[in-house]
């Protein structure tokens, strides 16, 4: 069983930047890739960012790649997400998950509960 709790999250201007947490319980942690989903009000859930188990290979979504990166430090079971040049529809609740696989389609063995990020003009 693995817990996820994200943290991080909170209101920023479009241009900013914030960093996302992900702290895991339980010590199954490094035995998952992780990936970070988001979904803005209105919207399905959406594929962000993913990492593999030892954290040597990321892949993002488009509208996100070469502002956000994510990363993870197994030693303290935490996945991060770094997010710069922040636009307003990076607006939404963000997701961590611990999957079974890669990409966007990939199936999550956990999810935590989410944290909202709100960017303003």
């Amino acid at each position: 069983q693995v817990q996820l709790v994200e943290s991080g999250g909170g209101l920023v201007q479009a241009g900013g930047s914030l960093r996302l947490s992900c702290a895991a319980s339980g010590p199954t942690f490094s035995n998952y890739p992780m990936a970070w989903f988001r979904q803005a009000p209105g919207k399905e859930r959406e594929f962000v960012a993913d990492i593999t188990r030892g954290g040597a290979l990321t892949s993002y979504a488009d509208s996100v790649k070469g502002r956000f990166t994510v990363s993870r430090d197994n030693a303290k079971n935490t996945v991060y997400l770094q997010m710069s040049s922040l636009k307003l529809e990076d607006a939404a609740i963000y997701y961590c998950a611990a999957t079974y696989g890669l990409g966007p389609r990939a199936k999550a063995a956990y999810w935590g509960q989410g944290t909202q990020v709100t960017v303003s003009s």
